[in-house]
């Protein structure tokens, strides 16, 4: 019985499905050198908005423009939620924080040096 690599493979025309072994697969969740370059923190524009609609009645803070890699955006919304004293999360490129936090949020990025933040 064939693998269902090497028919996904020999599908695609990546390898012949013979040919290629297990060890010589291209590793599935390999990092990629696509990641965007990180601004520095005073030419980042950062957005900040309330939302509410679509999340069952909650009210969640929105920033966006973040440009840099997930790991410095994972970084600064685990600041954020520290000093906040909430939770949230860091998807799509943009950072979610529990609650109408706003005013405080512009006053925390602004100390951090985000100073292009409205």
């Amino acid at each position: 019985m064939e693998d269902w690599r090497d028919k996904l493979g020999a599908l695609k025309g990546l390898y012949p499905a013979d040919e290629q072994t297990d060890s010589e697969l291209p590793a599935v969740n390999e990092p990629t050198d696509e990641a965007s370059p990180t601004l520095p923190r005073k030419q980042q524009k950062l957005r900040l908005s309330m939302e509410r609609a679509g999340r069952g009645g909650k009210t969640v803070t929105l920033i966006r423009g973040f440009v840099g890699t997930d790991d410095e955006i994972h970084a600064l919304c685990k600041m954020l939620k520290q000093r906040c004293g909430v939770g949230g999360s860091a998807k799509e490129g943009e950072i979610i924080i529990q609650g109408d936090h706003r005013t405080r949020l512009v006053e925390l990025l602004k100390q951090e040096g985000y100073t292009q933040t409205k």
